[in-house]
């Protein structure tokens, strides 16, 4: 399919869809002034151009592992990079601050593989909000580690089948990246030795704390030695963060990269449309030639699959990313999403978290977030790599 080709014309125009926007989420809704939704993009020529201290050539990595940085082509890091990893090297405690996109899972993984090429003996534990994000880091993992180096890793997340990640942790693996509850539960099985833990990464720790898995969390790092390196990675600093940050991280080198809530790229504004004539506006908008590329969040499952069916009806080359969707169905519908042969995403918040898909231009929430930190979550999608996105909410 042509990349620019986003539906293919039907003769006939559909009901529109009505849906119940804030139905089954679980989460306390929050008063949110529509304003905030509404801020023009700066121009990305005029932003200045970050000037990294270091080469990637500057590092102190082992010489396998710089080997696999230049074939690579990774020459300048990324400003979370350049901050983050001589602070890693020397085994300091880290909080970064930053917006997804900026490169922060580099950040931590390679500090992390140069030390378990020193100590194979370590054994290192990633946690993720959602299954998507641990496969990403599972993946960028694999390109930075190869057969020569003898590291081993398994992903670790329901929604899987759990005896071939029953079999890796069995065998014996470096790296268990996971979700908390399929961790805790492999915890319980035995299988995983928090005691034998030497690194520790949150990633998207906001996330998974708005997701309510404060006390897996804590019950995890109850466990850890207090000697093992830890990284937390977030792209806001709610209270709740700062809690767990105080007991668990009291000496963290902190690297706060955001000098805004959402980023000068997104171009935010708010579409007014009644219930009635909501999915009529969406196809006019989804139909505009600059729209190429589209995550649309919707509240629940279920509004996620209708609105998806509903788009498809009409035409649109469109996938829908929900809990409800199996793991392999979900694996497809994101290649699919990165390969154009889909060019919409219907998608839950928990189910979207993690995606790390280039040229995203816009992204569309079909209702008002629960909260504020679940917007700038959703529009760090689009706006990436210094190109300009652009963030629409409907409001009634």
């Amino acid at each position: 399919m042509n990349s620019n080709q986003k539906y293919k014309p039907r003769r006939s125009f559909k009901k529109p869809f009505r849906g119940n926007s804030s139905r089954g989420t679980g989460r306390k809704k929050e008063r949110i002034d529509i304003q905030k939704f509404v801020q023009p993009a700066m121009k990305v020529e005029q932003e200045e151009k970050y000037v990294p201290k270091h080469l990637f050539s500057d590092f102190n990595f082992l010489p396998v592992l710089k080997k696999k940085i230049i074939q690579k082509g990774f020459t300048h890091p990324t400003p979370v990079q350049d901050k983050a990893i001589p602070l890693a090297l020397e085994k300091k405690n880290i909080l970064g601050i930053a917006d997804t996109g900026t490169g922060k899972t580099a950040a931590f993984l390679l500090p992390i593989i140069n030390d378990l090429l020193t100590n194979k003996s370590k054994q290192t534990l990633i946690l993720a909000p959602t299954r998507e994000l641990a496969i990403q880091i599972k993946k960028e993992f694999d390109t930075f580690s190869d057969r020569d180096m003898k590291l081993f890793s398994t992903v670790v997340v329901g929604g899987a089948p759990m005896y071939a990640q029953m079999r890796d942790l069995k065998r014996g693996v470096h790296v268990v990246i996971g979700t908390p509850g399929r961790v805790q539960d492999m915890i319980r099985r035995g299988l995983i030795k928090l005691d034998a833990i030497s690194h520790v990464v949150l990633d998207e720790v906001d996330q998974m704390l708005d997701m309510g898995f404060v006390k897996d969390i804590s019950a995890i790092l109850e466990q850890i030695p207090q000697d093992s390196q830890r990284f937390f990675f977030s792209a806001t600093l709610a209270p709740t963060i700062q809690k767990l940050i105080a007991t668990f991280l009291p000496d963290a080198e902190k690297i706060i990269l955001k000098k805004q809530a959402t980023s000068k790229n997104v171009e935010q504004n708010i579409v007014k449309a009644s219930k009635q004539d909501k999915f009529t506006v969406l196809r006019t908008i989804l139909e505009k030639e600059e729209v190429t590329k589209t995550i649309i969040f919707s509240e629940t499952k279920r509004d996620v699959q209708k609105l998806s069916d509903e788009l498809k009806k009409e035409g649109f080359f469109v996938g829908a990313l929900h809990g409800d969707k199996r793991y392999r169905e979900r694996v497809s519908i994101l290649n699919q999403f990165k390969e154009n042969r889909i060019t919409i995403l219907v998608a839950t918040d928990v189910a979207a978290r993690g995606i790390d898909v280039p040229d995203i231009s816009h992204v569309i929430n079909y209702e008002i977030p629960q909260t504020y930190d679940t917007y700038i979550h959703r529009i760090g999608r689009t706006g990436r790599a210094n190109k300009k996105g652009n963030a629409l909410t409907f409001v009634l």
